[in-house]
């Protein structure tokens, strides 16, 4: 069997043992998106071969990263945050990105570590999809730390996605590019004042009834709403990944009330379900373990970028200092020092190819990332369950 022959099989074959493997004690803590780039690793061609770098895998990756990029989008709930908490998440983004260039600028000195601004932007992101759930699963999603932990990670998602849609459009020069980026943003929030405030009823009526019905007609209309933002964010020379992540805005606020709940459930099914592993397992697949130990600078880059996410986010949280308790801000610089794997893994693709990053500097940007997801939630969870074990009993009431 040649490589690649039956790379769809293998993908999709990952993309179920990857769930299945985090029901076992050893995997649990681990969130089934590492668990596929890692069996991605497993099968692809630097390892057993089962995989290759195909036209179609390279096509489904990028129809993958417009998914996950589009269900991040949905997790945006700025009614939930606006205020204080966006106000200080701005403040300490931007901080967290001067502290990123200083930090990239020092690197720079290093052989073959190119391209500081687009390291930059790597390290600045946040993984948003992952802490609604860190926050349901351990009760804080309503409270303010919540709201707080909600807002960097929204800003963490969406402004290294603006500022990527920037940096990388070779088209236009930086005052029409800004000019274009407001026209965009214009249309965003038109569409989501649209998409929240005008229901024809008839409409409405239509899109419930065909819900279940063979048509499909709101996965289809949100199909064409998806590939409208993609083709009108191309023409502005802007990224494809500022589109995607917009429509998921506009979706995810215009089905926010709980009638829209199985109509979610159905994007839920599609994209984690059949598109997103194409993104996540194609990731692991490309990854070259042995060309990150073909010398020491090359074997260092990977533990420096993953210090490097936890420094540049753990910095400016001097912001929150007012705001957070003293054993909430080492949790808090950890949950938002998790990269957005799928950003990360798109500013890594598109530096390489465009930007003069060269490769050792793209898989240790991507294999930091990895490690972010793995590593730092899993201390914030040993921090909470110090805490709670350290925690005075009650005693009985008298």
């Amino acid at each position: 069997m040649s490589a690649g022959e039956h790379t769809a099989f293998f993908v999709l074959l990952a993309a179920l043992l990857a769930p299945l493997l985090a029901q076992t004690p050893v995997a649990a803590r681990l969130p089934v998106v590492v668990l596929e780039v890692l069996l991605g690793m497993a099968v692809g061609p630097h390892a057993l071969g089962w995989i290759d770098a195909t036209p179609f895998l390279k096509q489904m990756m990028a129809i993958g990263t417009t998914a996950v990029l589009f269900m991040a989008g949905m997790e945006v709930d700025f009614e939930l945050i606006r205020g204080r908490p966006l106000l200080l998440a701005v403040a300490w983004w931007l901080l967290a990105l001067t502290v990123a260039v200083g930090s990239v600028a020092v690197l720079h000195v290093v052989p073959d570590v190119d391209a500081p601004m687009m390291v930059a932007l790597a390290l600045v992101t946040t993984g948003l999809g992952l802490l609604p759930r860190m926050l349901r699963e351990s009760g804080k999603l309503a409270t303010a730390y919540g709201r707080l932990l909600l807002a960097a990670g929204t800003v963490g998602q969406v402004a290294p996605a603006v500022a990527v849609a920037l940096t990388l459009s070779p088209r236009y020069n930086a005052a029409h590019e800004f000019a274009f980026l407001f026209a965009f943003l214009v249309l965003v929030v038109a569409a989501v004042v649209a998409g929240v405030g005008v229901r024809p009823p008839r409409l409405i009526a239509l899109l419930t009834r065909t819900l279940n019905a063979s048509t499909q007609l709101p996965i289809r209309l949100t199909l064409v709403v998806v590939g409208g933002f993609l083709v009108l964010s191309n023409k502005l020379g802007l990224e494809g990944v500022l589109g995607a992540l917009a429509a998921g805005m506009v979706v995810g606020r215009a089905s926010r009330d709980a009638e829209a709940e199985p109509f979610r459930i159905k994007l839920d099914a599609i994209s984690f379900g059949f598109l997103t592993p194409f993104f996540f397992v194609g990731t692991g697949a490309s990854f070259d373990l042995t060309a990150m130990t073909r010398d020491l600078p090359t074997m260092l880059l990977v533990p420096t970028f993953l210090l490097l996410f936890l420094v540049v986010h753990g910095l400016p949280m001097v912001l929150y200092r007012p705001q957070l308790a003293l054993h909430e801000r080492l949790s808090f610089s950890l949950s938002v020092s998790v990269a957005s794997l799928a950003l990360v893994a798109v500013i890594a693709e598109v530096g390489h190819h465009h930007r003069g990053v060269n490769a050792d500097t793209a898989q240790a940007l991507v294999a930091a990332a990895l490690l972010s997801m793995l590593v730092f939630p899993t201390f914030a969870a040993l921090l909470a369950s110090w805490r709670a074990r350290a925690a005075p009993t009650p005693g009985p009431s008298v």
